[in-house]
């Protein structure tokens, strides 16, 4: 109620409680009307009451919806991050499983499951595209005896050693792998017998300086190979056949050296 309601209302009400004015002609009428206004003024204040409770509900009602929708918010946002990091974990996990199947745990190097899969296309690329390449083994002599000698652990680590010389020396277009044991395989894409001549002999010259210390010495390795160039009448494993004999006619011939294959 507004204050000139207020004084109004005060004066009608002193008025309608002196006993003077209870004889005048008016009074029964203004004592009506106060009445009704009073009811009116108490029906408003219940109706503003409701309406005050119900903005109160409405506006707790909406900020409780709120925090729901933050809340809900937040456990969307860390489900999506726990999603988004499972997501990852297993793309990881696949290039793990993907390397463990295609590379040889001890050098890095490709196993013979991914050399024998590149051979198929080198051999596919040889047929349909005329394009030279040539396979080489490598193996180290005398490996039995260093291991003997010196431990496998040695062993295993010259192997190592032996992988990273051979990454460093060879052309990013060629592929090494562990074909087996101390055998190792190099794929020489578009390369003649006559081109991979000098790679090869400047592989063996860099595996010659590789020393490897044990206990109080260094051990030193020398390394046979043999050299094949794809042939189109033949498969794959023909190449490698060949390479293997010229490997070798190597050792026959005193090792630390290479062969080409006829």
């Amino acid at each position: 109620m507004m204050t000139g309601d207020s004084d109004l209302m005060a004066r009608i009400e002193a008025l309608l409680a002196t006993e003077s004015y209870r004889e005048h002609p008016l009074y029964p009428a203004l004592e009506e009307l106060h009445r009704r206004h009073q009811g009116q003024q108490r029906r408003l204040d219940r109706m503003l009451s409701i309406a005050d409770g119900y903005q109160q509900f409405t506006h707790d009602e909406m900020r409780e919806r709120q925090q729901q929708y933050e809340r809900q918010l937040r456990r969307e946002r860390k489900l999506s991050r726990i999603s988004d990091r499972y997501q990852e974990l297993m793309r990881e996990h696949n290039r793990e499983l993907h390397t463990a199947s295609t590379h040889d745990p001890l050098t890095g190097l490709a196993n013979r499951r991914k050399l024998t899969e590149q051979l198929g296309l080198a051999t596919q690329r040889c047929r349909q595209e005329g394009r030279a390449s040539c396979v080489a083994m490598l193996d180290v002599d005398h490996f039995k005896r260093i291991n003997d000698r010196h431990g496998h652990a040695i062993g295993d680590r010259i192997l190592a050693e032996m992988a990273a010389v051979m990454r460093r020396t060879l052309r990013v277009s060629d592929l090494c792998g562990r074909w087996g044991g101390e055998e190792f395989l190099l794929l020489l894409c578009d390369c003649t017998l006559d081109q991979a001549r000098p790679l090869i002999e400047r592989l063996l010259s860099q595996l010659r300086d590789l020393a490897v210390p044990a206990d109080d010495v260094s051990v030193t390795v020398t390394v046979s190979a043999g050299i094949a160039e794809f042939q189109p009448a033949e498969t794959e494993l023909d190449t490698v056949n060949r390479a293997d004999r010229a490997l070798l006619q190597a050792k026959r011939d005193g090792r630390d050296r290479y062969r080409l294959a006829e």
